[in-house]
């Protein structure tokens, strides 16, 4: 049996709007995230951290985002493009762990409906996938809530 482990991060800074979106998940907010596609970091990280364990690069190489087509994208696409790879290579997810680091919105009261999108789309069980939120006490960036971050990390199974 073989087994692969990746990591990944990613973070956006707030802008305009009245939303973000986490783990799929459309969350009411004061302000939305600057990004290219729909900005959700939970997904962002968690795609990094099976293409990382795959050797396949980062989520920009496989979504550049200076191509139109991906433009307000939804990431879950995303995601499920990296759990193809997976299933390509003969690996399946033994476990993700993600966690969202911002000072607001609350991330508690969504996370299971964030943990059921996941498992969706990885093709995996629920007690595979872990959301965690933290803050940084009103430290750096995320804590003057000028954006916010997530990193990921999951284990692959081949065999």
């Amino acid at each position: 049996m073989s087994f692969r482990i990746g990591n990944g991060f990613d973070v956006h800074a707030f802008g305009e709007g009245d939303h973000v979106t986490l783990g799929g998940v459309r969350i009411p907010h004061a302000r939305g995230l600057i990004a290219h596609s729909d900005g959700d970091v939970a997904i962002h990280a968690l795609c990094d951290a099976i293409f990382g364990a795959l050797a396949l690069g980062d989520i920009g190489k496989h979504f550049p985002p200076a191509d139109e087509r991906w433009r307000d994208a939804d990431s879950r696409q995303f995601l499920r493009h990296a759990a193809s790879h997976m299933a390509q290579r003969g690996y399946a997810l033994g476990n993700a762990d993600v966690t969202v680091i911002c000072e607001s919105p609350k991330v508690g009261p969504h996370a299971q409906a964030m943990r059921e999108n996941l498992a969706v789309d990885l093709g995996c069980r629920l007690d595979q996938i872990s959301i965690k939120a933290t803050t940084t006490e009103k430290l750096g960036f995320t804590g003057r809530g000028e954006g916010i971050a997530a990193q990921a990390c999951v284990l692959l199974i081949q065999g």
